[in-house]
């Protein structure tokens, strides 16, 4: 089987190239320099540059490719990149895609479980609508910039991705340093949820999700229990053995650092099940916050 990738270099890309090459799968990386190796071939979505021959013979293509949501603080200019990055990136996939003679039998497009908005203490599955504010909006319309596809007759599925636990890269590696000097603390009101998945599960899934045909549309990436911030930090400063702040990490002070993403991404949360990955009989390994930490850390 031959698997294109798009986003390779990230460390979620960089997990699941090295686990479908693990499987026996041929991988190819789209990537936006000059090629250095046999497996990498050139793509500006940019500037809507891609050879849909490159694409040709593959069975599946994963796709996410995506300025990081949390990477930089929140102003407009990257807020422009953050939607760039993502609809011109994915209609440049999809032109592509449509070109060819032999299409994949499947897209696995990134998305993400900001889709809902805040749900507060709300649970919410893959049939919930979308939510308000920039980031709901932004998931709304990248999700819809890959729809075309499935008039070629692709299947699409919409990775709706949570927090994603490692300690190599993403929200957790990012504090980390913080938790091992005993300065970790809630954010906010502590009450928000946090919807994760360890990344070895993650790799699972979109493996699975791959080679079961019978599931299509969005699919939430998280583990079946989702937790709240305050329970979130605790588990974190116990698996390191380091005590964390009672005092929490206030509201103004992370709107200082983060802008706009504190209220969006921060502040507010989503409680959010996996409900089609649960009922299509895939099984986690971290199912739970202890395992996913003991098996990162």
């Amino acid at each position: 089987m031959t698997i294109v990738v798009t986003g390779s270099s990230g460390f979620l890309g960089s997990a699941l190239v090295s686990a479908l090459r693990a499987d026996g799968a041929r991988v190819l990386r789209l990537v936006r320099r000059e090629p250095e190796a046999s497996d990498e071939e050139f793509w500006d979505p940019e500037r809507d540059l891609l050879d849909p021959s490159v694409l040709e013979g593959a069975e599946a293509v994963v796709h996410l490719a995506g300025a990081g949501i949390a990477d930089r603080r929140w102003t407009e200019s990257y807020k422009r990149e953050l939607v760039d990055s993502r609809i011109v990136g994915t209609h440049t996939l999809v032109e592509a895609l449509g070109l060819l003679r032999s299409r994949p039998r499947v897209l696995l497009s990134a998305s993400a479980i900001g889709y809902y908005g805040d749900t507060g203490d709300r649970e919410v599955d893959e049939s919930a609508p979308a939510g308000t504010g920039f980031l709901a909006t932004l998931v709304r319309d990248w999700e819809e910039a890959a729809e075309p596809v499935e008039q070629e007759g692709i299947r699409l599925i919409r990775l709706r991705t949570g927090v994603v636990l490692s300690s190599r890269g993403g929200a957790l590696a990012k504090v980390l340093p913080i938790f091992k000097i005993g300065a970790g603390a809630p954010l906010g009101s502590g009450r928000q949820y946090v919807s994760w998945i360890s990344l070895p599960d993650w790799v699972d899934a979109v493996r699975f999700l791959i080679s079961n045909a019978d599931i299509s549309g969005p699919v939430n990436l998280t583990a079946p229990e989702p937790v709240t911030n305050a329970e979130y930090t605790k588990a974190i400063g116990k698996a390191l053995r380091r005590p964390t702040m009672p005092i929490p990490t206030p509201a103004f002070a992370l709107r200082m650092a983060l802008g706009d993403f504190a209220d969006e991404g921060v502040l507010t949360g989503q409680r959010v099940i996996p409900r089609r990955l649960l009922r299509a009989g895939h099984r986690f390994s971290h199912p739970t916050l202890t395992e996913a930490l003991a098996a990162v850390l």
